[in-house]
């Protein structure tokens, strides 16, 4: 069987994710005479195919992470009384914290070409990214000038594209039926969580800022196995 033919076949069997022995044996095809150009080039197609592949599945599996974990945002703006949407500047303070522990950044393209075009980037730490575009005129409703037209536009376009990429969700900043619904941890859980703030010499003033929440009592109750991996993964280290 001949070089080329063996790292073919390693290809079919192996991983997608466990890609350093494909690329050891490219290394080694580079170096043999008997492998043309074409042979090779497939090779380091195969390679790159495979690494998309495996960036692909870290990029999934932190996504199913994070999807629990993401906050629901108050609507804040008023569209002269017609609806009620969450700021941008709401949002963008909301998810960024979020994201960075699952390893994504979220940026954004602009584009002045046929009308305003925005472009949202979610990009993982692994190396796989999505991204969705949204065209809108500019929005002169409210007596804006020119500049604040503009400007709006490219506000919308964010909170467009960051919603659609992460799934996002808002509520009435007045909506008690939506606060009555939000569940928050047990009295057995809120137990369990403040022995591991303990344990783990955690400050918990600055653990309650990093949540986000005024008491341990006010945790989600969705947000509890992951506030108890982090607190494990902590202990874990001392």
């Amino acid at each position: 069987m001949t070089n080329v033919a063996r790292v073919e076949q390693h290809q079919e069997l192996a991983a997608p994710a466990d890609v350093s022995p494909m690329f050891a044996m490219i290394e080694r095809a580079a170096r043999d005479p008997s492998v043309d150009i074409d042979k090779l080039e497939r090779l380091m197609q195969m390679k790159k195919d495979a690494d998309a592949l495996a960036a692909r599945a870290a990029f999934d599996a932190s996504m199913a992470d994070l999807q629990p974990e993401l906050p629901t945002i108050g609507e804040r703006g008023n569209a002269a009384g017609r609806y009620t949407y969450a700021l941008w500047e709401d949002i963008n303070a909301a998810i960024k914290p979020v994201l960075m522990r699952h390893g994504f950044a979220l940026t954004f393209r602009t584009d002045f070409t046929g009308g305003i075009s925005i472009t949202g980037v979610l990009s993982h730490r692994a190396g796989h990214r999505e991204e969705t575009t949204i065209t809108l005129p500019a929005d002169p409703s409210g007596n804006k000038n020119a500049v604040q037209a503009v400007a709006s536009s490219v506000s919308y376009g964010k909170r467009y594209t960051a919603g659609a990429l992460l799934n996002l969700t808002s509520h009435g900043e007045d909506d008690d039926a939506y606060r009555a619904a939000v569940e928050t941890i047990t009295e057995e859980q809120e137990i369990q969580i403040n022995d591991m703030l303990e344990a783990t010499g955690s400050d918990k003033a600055k653990f309650l800022k990093w949540l986000k929440v005024d008491s341990v009592s006010a945790i989600p109750a969705k947000s509890f196995d992951s506030v108890m991996a982090t607190l494990r993964a902590k202990e874990s280290k001392k």
